[in-house]
Formats: structure tokens, C-alpha cells, sequence
């Protein structure tokens, strides 16, 4: 909350009108009914992390939801008739939802590898034939190298909004993110975590005019879009922190040198190269994505441009056509 009221008055010193707005909407979001919705029952564990079983039939192909380290999985299930999760069931598939769960203690030196190595990959043994794989934001990078290890293992893998050439952020972006990370890394390595509300601040300030305005539409919003709006703006602002471990790798060799895209992150021993993989792959990358840019993504063997925002095509009024039917379709023809 300071680091938002900080932002706030930041952006609207000349307009104390504009602020007034602004705390009211923020007011009826933080006073807003928030009804619970059942998250879907753990089947498999593994240290802190959980695969939750989706549903639909125990025969049908298992399809891996990996969502990001970053923000909670229930973007993948987040409501009725606004569920990825929801969706694949009722398409004939074996929807599986990742949750990396909450860092426990001694998890400060598993890294991003680590996740993949140590948490993803024995959940995936747990099922009884390969998996297809779908990542969302930077669970698609591990789903990705989760994929390369697995082989012929992996039946196919699907990236969403995932970024991979991380110079495709653009050095003034990228500087801004590692400025950040130099700044609050001495109080991460005591911690032993990295903080949701760092990343979130950072999130704030890709777009602080649009992070203001959208409260100050708030004050004066319907309940209709009140209540979509506390659903997501609960989801942004809530999540487990990363390691340590995984916020130096992500901000370090991710970021800062973008190891994946010149072709030389390692995971578990072996580089991962997307062109190598032994399995069908195909991205669906946003046109109008501010957290993870379209010159970002990997380069698969398909690529489906998807004309919504980040989050807006994962959970937006148009997120069934856009991307839940396309990915059902490819997901049910590499099954068979």
C-alpha cells in the first residue's frame, strides 16, 4: 500500500481531483465483496509445489497447466465460464494445474532450474503416460525447459505470453529491471525470498498513468465490473514470494544477460535450445502485451498471434476465441 500511495501521488500532484477519484476507487475495491471459489483438489506433491487435478475424463490426455512463479496459478481457474482449466476439461482433455506453492525454509537456493528440476519434473512422473505441457508467462520459459529434459516424454508443449529473448524488453527496460533488482537484493538475500510487492511495484511502474486511471474509473464503475475488477486486481496483487535463488537467476541470467535467448541457459546440466525440442511446440504470443513484449517469444515451430493483453487474453471477454478453443484444438490434433 505505501509504494501505491506513493505512485498515486506521484501521478496526480496536479490534480487533486484526479486523486480524489483514485482513493475512492481504491476504497470500493478494498470494501468490495469477494465471494471464494474452490480451488480444484491436490492429487501430487512435491516440496511446496502441488498439481491439482482439473477434471474432466480419467482417460482423456493429461495436459499440464505451468503457470508463472509470479502471481497465484488461479488465473487458470479463476472463475465460471473464465477457467483455461474449465475449458480443457470440457474439450475431451486431462487439465492438471500447477501450484508452485509458498517457499519453505532451506527453498532459498532453488533457483529457476531448480523449479523445474526439482518440483515440475518429478510431479510429471507422477502421471501415467507424457504430457502435454502449457505455460503461462515465465511458467511457459520452465514449461519450455521442462520439455527439452523430458524428450519423447513430453507429448507436446504450448507457450502463452511467455517471454524467452529477454533482450527483446528493449536495454532501457531492462536496465530499469536490474536497477530494481540491485536495489532490493541485499534485504531478498537475508530474507531468503524475493517479495511479491517488489515485483509488483515494478509491474506498477511499466504503466503508473493506466495503474492510476484504472482506479479512478473505479469510483464510478457498475458492479458488474467492480466485481471482475476485484477478482484480477486480487489475483495481481496476491502470490507466494520467489526464492532468492530464483529471483538472482531470473533478474541475472534472464534479464541481465538473457541466457535463454543467446542459446546458453542450462537446466538440469543440459542447454535448452527451443528449436531442439524432440516434441510438437507451438506459442501464442500477445500483440499488445506490456509485461511480456511479442519481440520477446521463443521462436517455436507454430506461432498464433493473439490480439488481447497479457492478462486479457487469459481471462478476458474474448480469451474463448482468442486463445481457449485454438489451444483445445492443438492440444486434441498432437494427442491424436
Amino acid at each position: 500500500m505505501p509504494l501505491f500511495l506513493d505512485m498515486l501521488r506521484r501521478e496526480t500532484a496536479a490534480s487533486p481531483a484526479r486523486r480524489t477519484a483514485a482513493l475512492a476507487g481504491l476504497r470500493r475495491y478494498q470494501e468490495a465483496p469477494r465471494p471464494r471459489r474452490r480451488m480444484k483438489p491436490v492429487r501430487y506433491r512435491r516440496g511446496a509445489a502441488r498439481l491439482r487435478d482439473g477434471g474432466g475424463a480419467a482417460d482423456a490426455p493429461p495436459v499440464v497447466l505451468v503457470p508463472s512463479l509470479i502471481n497465484p496459478p488461479s488465473v487458470l481457474d479463476l472463475a465460471r465460464g473464465r477457467s483455461l482449466v474449465d475449458h480443457l476439461a470440457g474439450a475431451g482433455l486431462h487439465p492438471w494445474l500447477l501450484d508452485w506453492g509458498h517457499p519453505r525454509g532451506g527453498d532459498a537456493a532453488l533457483d529457476l532450474a531448480g523449479h523445474v528440476t526439482e518440483r515440475l519434473l518429478p510431479l510429471l512422473a507422477r502421471l501415467d503416460r507424457p504430457p502435454l505441457l502449457v505455460g503461462y508467462c515465465l511458467g511457459g520459459t520452465l514449461a519450455l525447459g521442462a520439455a527439452a529434459l523430458l524428450g519423447s516424454r513430453c507429448a507436446g508443449v504450448a507457450t502463452v505470453a511467455a517471454p524467452w529473448r529477454f533482450a527483446g524488453y528493449g536495454e532501457r527496460a531492462r536496465a530499469a529491471m536490474r536497477a530494481s533488482w540491485e536495489q532490493a537484493e541485499p534485504a531478498c538475500r537475508a530474507l531468503g525470498v524475493l517479495p511479491m510487492e517488489v515485483l509488483q511495484s515494478g509491474f506498477w511502474q511499466l504503466d503508473p498513468a493506466r495503474t492510476v486511471a484504472k482506479y479512478e474509473a473505479l469510483a464510478t464503475a457498475d458492479a458488474a465490473t467492480l466485481a471482475r475488477f476485484v477478482l484480477l486486481e486480487d489475483w495481481a496483487n496476491a502470490g507466494a514470494p520467489l526464492t532468492y535463488a530464483a529471483g538472482a537467476e531470473l533478474f541475472g541470467a534472464l534479464v541481465g544477460e538473457d541466457l535463454p535467448g543467446a542459446g546458453a541457459w542450462r537446466v538440469g546440466g543440459r542447454v535448452v535450445t527451443p528449436g531442439d525440442l524432440a516434441c510438437p511446440s507451438i506459442e501464442f504470443v500477445s500483440l499488445s502485451d506490456r509485461i511480456v513484449p511479442a519481440a520477446t517469444a521463443a521462436g517455436l515451430a507454430e506461432r498464433r498471434d493473439v490480439g488481447a493483453g497479457h492478462v486479457g487474453m487469459m481471462v478476458g471477454g474474448r480469451a474463448r476465441a482468442l486463445l481457449y478453443d485454438p489451444l483445445a484444438e492443438w492440444l486434441r490434433g498432437v494427442a491424436g
